[in-house]
């Protein structure tokens, strides 16, 4: 993957941030929803605690009818046997997550951009939002821009945009003489997020990456350079650079923000008691409300973090209920991806109740 240059890369983000700002001019005056309260409940409901049911009324949308979805994510298409992973509904202990209704969702945000920023699983998310508007609305107008860095989904007769913003670490990758290096200190990316209504941050898989699968050579802290750094004090710190960013550059009265819990992997069924398993050939999630492994360490980080950023944040803590979700990966039915995916998710799938619950958080 070759790495453009800054000023090519800001002057394209920068008329592309242009047009959807002129496709947005009647937009109408903003709703303000910085009065939201607290991190995970919404009306004294905790959204996140409670359990898998089957639910014969799912999923929200066929996958053939959505024309968003990757191939690497559209399970059904590429042979995934079994339909019952497509049935089942979050239920929270203290009441109901409401349907997502993409009609009210886009008249309640008419005129706004809503912007994902992270890495592929944000992509997932990206993905599934997009495929739940349109199931609601599938014959509005609609316009598409796909880029390395950037891509949007535009309804038209709403003036609404959802935005994906891709960058794995969420602070910088640059190349420079002596390689590629992770910038544990910057985030020049920033300028573009400032722009939209509503930011929902996402990162956390591409920090444990290794060997091959590993993108950059170095690691910099100030005017140090690592060849290594443990990956958990990695992921901190550079969650830290990104929570410094969001209360030096964010106005809450205009922008309201959102931090994607961890998204968890199933490649290891000694998480779930049956070692000699992964995520392959699993057709139901796990029973109740408890994950045998216990939450991933990362989660620990992304709340010390969130415990000191001043600005408010909500936190959509997707982990645990993802976590009994061993069932929703795309394993080998990944259109022409090699291997056994078991840290993406299929279409429709699990995705879509991250949404369900961000709908309930926003609305």
């Amino acid at each position: 993957m070759g790495f453009p240059s800054h000023a090519f890369t800001s002057v394209f983000l920068q008329a592309l941030l242009l047009v959807l700002s002129l496709e947005q001019a009647r937009a109408a005056q903003f709703y303000n929803v910085s009065g939201l309260k607290g991190r995970k409940q919404v009306s004294g409901c905790n959204l996140f605690q409670g359990k898998w049911v089957f639910d014969a009324s799912y999923p929200l949308y066929d996958s053939s009818s959505c024309p968003y979805i990757d191939a690497e994510f559209d399970c059904q298409k590429y042979g995934r046997p079994d339909k019952q992973y497509l049935k089942y509904a979050w239920k929270p202990d203290s009441c109901d997550l409401p349907r997502f209704d993409g009609v009210e969702f886009l008249r309640r945000w008419r005129g706004k951009k809503i912007m994902l920023v992270g890495d592929s699983l944000s992509l997932n998310a990206w993905e599934s939002l997009s495929c739940l508007i349109h199931a609601s609305v599938p014959n509005i107008k609609a316009s598409v821009a796909r880029g390395e860095t950037l891509s949007y989904v535009s309804f038209q007769d709403y003036s609404f945009t959802l935005l994906l913003y891709r960058t794995p670490y969420l602070v910088d990758l640059e190349k420079e003489s002596v390689g590629r290096v992770l910038n544990l200190d910057s985030i020049k990316g920033g300028n573009t997020w400032k722009e939209v209504d509503v930011l929902i941050f996402n990162t956390w898989h591409w920090w444990t990456h290794t060997g091959k699968s590993q993108p950059w050579d170095y690691i910099r802290e100030g005017s140090n350079l690592y060849e290594d750094m443990d990956r958990l004090t990695a992921f901190s710190k550079g969650l830290t650079t990104w929570a410094n960013w969001v209360d030096n550059n964010v106005d809450p009265t205009k922008t309201k923000v959102f931090f994607q819990g961890i998204s968890p992997t199933h490649y290891s069924g000694k998480d779930w008691n049956e070692p000699k398993k992964t995520c392959k050939g699993e057709v139901q999630p796990l029973p109740g409300s408890a994950y045998p492994a216990g939450a991933p360490p990362a989660t620990a980080v992304v709340n010390n973090v969130l415990s000191k950023i001043k600005n408010p944040v909500y936190l959509l803590d997707i982990t645990r209920l993802s976590q009994l979700r061993k069932d929703g990966h795309p394993s080998s039915y990944s259109g022409n991806h090699p291997g056994n995916d078991c840290s993406h998710w299929c279409l429709p799938g699990l995705p879509d109740t991250w949404n369900q619950l961000f709908y309930a958080a926003i609305m």
